[in-house]
């Protein structure tokens, strides 16, 4: 990536100069401009309307609010019972507070009373008695651990007392070099190797990037500095390991904003404090990443949300802005669809802050437009339709293996939208708990196969593994049809099962059509098959072999299954899951059940889906 024989001198002159104001004033905001006149103007200016008052608000919101008391009770709740969220709730309160004092300082110099909240809030962060979450830590001496949010905790602690400059107290700026040091530096070259040094997903460019920021921005020490990088650097190239050349991101779009982001905000840096020389944006695969996030949006803000992603990933405007300036390809989305200040639920301040300093007023962003995409590495067809008469239609299926980074088991998995309604989907993420990432994981609907539009075999859903894995017939992503066929039977621990091909071909035109073709081959008597369909929104068996998804008669989008009745029976159950938030959300399996399997030692499955908008 970088040869570390061009550390040491680039290293000197980065410590050289890191005390001057004048240099983050030509680090972070536009040629010429110092920062108080681009915090003056963009107050006037009606393209930042929208995120201002959003800040503002907050500030309004959290003013009189105490800081929330992170307890020894709180933290020891997760080994105890499992749970995450009511710690990591309180934790990023707290975030969110240090994030809308540190801007409402920047927007407001002259009101005192955020610069004490901003102050206020930074010391009881510093306080804390670790940085790293309860579920990272498992036992772990905290002070020997680097997880996800200590480093970014120690990267944005160290970004604001930049931009900040003199107007944080003297004390306060040492105290934050220290508390990076003692809780970042150090255990980075003391107490390692971390797990995610070596991890081929977000851990590795979040942690390194947040760390090797951290150290640029406020290391003084350039032996030390050149250590911190050299290690950052290497974790980022197994971050790159974990990508095909195709660029996409098997965690999901959500993931890609976090790890890919934070690879970014890190490669900005450096790129601009060694006067464009150390370019990590000139890696062989960055190009493909950065486009990866016009291939996962089917519409809107809905995407192909497979693995652990939500279903709806507003888009981060500061960095979309800031790689469409460096790729002329990247697509700019309408503004409509970009992430509010209080969209991300975790509260980081890089996105937050660079979704004003990188936000450029002059790209509009339009609408989705028509696009098919195969990516071969990952086996993801992904597709975008938008008819004559201006229906817009997402549709995506994937193959992949069942051991992927926040693996589902789900290979020959399939989505469909219809006007930005999803008719058949996919559940995302579910809550974050111990279970979630423990030997109870598949028993999650959201995770396991029964929340997937997937065969159930002889009462067996797909197995979990790397070599569970769809191997790929035919792929192709056309003007006027889409299609991925793939053998699916090693997914199933079905010593009967000799063959599972599943074919998948999306019909554009005014008459969409999505048509399943599942051909089963048994080397005895099958098994019993059930066909499951997952639908989002209420579905209904009705007369002549039709299920219903969406709504009723005259109530809008809605999607027809037409199946033979004399071979195959529906029905229809509503089940729960709790999603990534903790709350309970409905959804509908679809079963379509094979009448007399015994008839025969092979089967054809064919459905086909209409799509209607009435």
């Amino acid at each position: 990536m970088i040869d570390d024989r061009l550390l040491p001198a680039y290293a000197e002159r980065i410590v050289s100069v890191t005390d001057s104001d004048s240099l983050w004033d030509r680090i972070y905001y536009p040629p010429g401009e110092r920062a108080s006149a681009f915090w003056r103007r963009i107050t006037q200016a009606p393209a930042y309307g929208r995120m201002i008052d959003e800040i503002r608000s907050e500030g309004e919101r959290l003013i009189d609010e105490p800081i929330p008391e992170l307890t020894e009770e709180l933290f020891s709740i997760f080994e105890r019972t499992g749970n995450r969220l009511a710690y990591e709730g309180l934790y990023f309160a707290r975030r969110r507070t240090l994030n809308t004092f540190a801007l409402l300082t920047l927007l407001e110099p002259g009101e005192g009373i955020y610069l004490d909240k901003l102050i206020e809030i930074m010391r009881a962060i510093l306080d804390e008695r670790t940085w790293c979450l309860p579920a990272h830590v498992k036992g772990a001496d905290p002070s020997k651990t680097i997880d996800l949010f200590s480093a970014e905790t120690g990267f944005s602690l160290g970004e604001i007392a930049c931009v900040l400059g003199d107007r944080l107290p003297s004390w306060l700026a040492l105290d934050i070099d220290g508390a990076i040091s003692v809780r970042l530096i150090q255990p980075l070259l003391e107490h390692g190797p971390h797990l995610w040094e070596k991890a081929k997903h977000n851990w590795a460019a979040v942690c390194a990037g947040s760390i090797g920021s951290a150290a640029l921005l406020r290391i003084k020490d350039a032996d030390v500095l050149v250590k911190v990088l050299s290690k950052a650097l290497a974790s980022l190239e197994y971050y790159f390991e974990g990508f095909g050349d195709d660029g996409a991101c098997l965690e999901g779009l959500g993931y890609w904003n976090y790890g890919f982001g934070y690879f970014a905000y890190f490669a900005d840096l450096l790129k601009k404090l060694s006067h464009g020389t150390l370019d990590l944006f000139s890696h062989p695969k960055v190009r493909n990443i950065a486009l990866f996030q016009q291939a996962a949006y089917l519409h809107g803000d809905s995407v192909a949300c497979f693995s652990d992603s939500l279903p709806r990933v507003p888009f981060r405007v500061g960095l979309t802005h800031y790689l469409a300036g460096i790729y002329p390809e990247l697509e700019v989305p309408s503004r409509h669809y970009s992430a509010s200040f209080t969209d991300d639920h975790c509260s980081r301040w890089a996105p937050a802050f660079r979704d004003i300093v990188w936000f450029d007023p002059g790209l509009e962003g339009q609408e989705w437009g028509e696009a098919s995409r195969y990516l071969p590495d990952a086996q993801w067809l992904v597709s975008r339709h938008v008819s004559s008469s201006g229906r817009r239609f997402g549709f995506a299926a994937k193959g992949g293996n069942n051991d992927e980074p926040h693996n589902h088991n789900d290979i020959g998995q399939f989505l469909l939208l219809a006007d930005g309604i999803t008719v058949a989907g996919d559940l995302g993420s579910g809550e974050y708990t111990a279970d979630y990432f423990g030997e109870g994981r598949y028993a999650y609907d959201c995770n396991g196969s029964q929340g997937h539009s997937v065969p159930i075999i002889g009462g067996n859903g797909q197995s979990a593994g790397a070599d569970c894995r769809a191997i790929v017939l035919e792929a192709s992503a056309g003007v006027e049809e889409d299609i991925l066929r793939m053998e699916l039977s090693s997914a199933y621990h079905v010593p009967e099962l000799k063959s599972l091909v599943r074919e998948i071909r999306w019909r554009k035109s005014d008459s969409t059509a999505l048509i399943i073709t599942d051909d089963i081959v048994f080397a005895a008597e099958p098994e019993e098959i059930v066909e499951r369909i997952v639908a989002l929104n209420a579905a209904s068996v009705e007369e002549g072999g039709v299920v219903r998804i969406g709504g009723k008669a005259g109530e809008g989008a809605a999607v027809f299954i037409r199946y033979d009745e004399s071979l195959l029976e529906a029905t229809v159950e509503r089940r729960a899951f709790r999603n990534h938030f903790g709350q309970e959300k409905s959804w509908y399996a679809i079963d379509f059940c094979l009448r007399c399997p015994e008839l025969t030692n092979r089967v054809q499955l064919l459905f086909e889906w209409e799509a209607e908008l009435e």
